[in-house]
């Protein structure tokens, strides 16, 4: 194969045992591929999330099969439950511990908006505590739910938009998704 092969061809040109592409490219795609989540159910949320990593729903797919119960080895979030003002402290200094960069998807729509305990012991959205990536509605989302934010956070993190508003404004992309599991209530944001 000569050079006037890929001048004429272009890549197609070329011998298949090797790849061509940008490094950043490549980085994005790895941690979209490997987030691993934190254990963090507070509430009836929680059982959705255990449903989505059983053998059903099979998160093993997307490489997140195992839970994790240290912070310092997690870098995805799923708030799943209400927060009480107890918790709050608790769930920042987990964030906190966590490695670089992290995610977050608030689960449900008491850990979006406080949902039906609008009262001074439930916290009146997660994203008062930690930055949002990806807001599940639902009561209780379920893991067809789930699962969609998943997806959705991982094409975003791969494109690089969520590092870039990180660095840029420090809160989370706040994306709303589409309920998936067949239930019809919509989610509020704002209060």
């Amino acid at each position: 194969m000569g050079i006037g092969d890929v001048l004429d061809e272009g890549l197609e040109g070329l011998d298949h045992n090797f790849l061509t592409g940008n490094i950043e490219d490549l980085v994005k795609w790895a941690r979209a591929r490997s987030c691993w989540p934190a254990t963090f159910g507070l509430a009836c949320c929680a059982i959705e999330m255990m449903a989505t990593g059983s053998g059903h729903y099979d998160m093993a797919r997307f490489g997140m099969e195992v839970f994790r119960a240290s912070p310092r080895q997690a870098d995805l979030m799923i708030v799943a439950g209400r927060v009480s003002q107890k918790m709050a402290p608790v769930l920042r200094q987990v964030y906190d511990q966590m490695m670089e960069p992290k995610w977050v998807i608030s689960m449900g729509v008491c850990a979006s908006s406080g949902g039906m305990f609008n009262n001074y012991a439930i916290v009146q959205g997660v994203d008062q505590v930690v930055p949002v990536d990806v807001y599940a509605p639902g009561c209780p989302p379920g893991p067809e739910t789930l699962l969609h934010a998943i997806i959705t956070l991982h094409e975003k993190i791969e494109n690089g938009e969520l590092t870039k508003r990180r660095a840029a404004t420090g809160a989370g992309a706040g994306l709303l998704i589409e309920q998936r599991d067949g239930q019809a209530a919509p989610l509020q944001i704002g209060r």
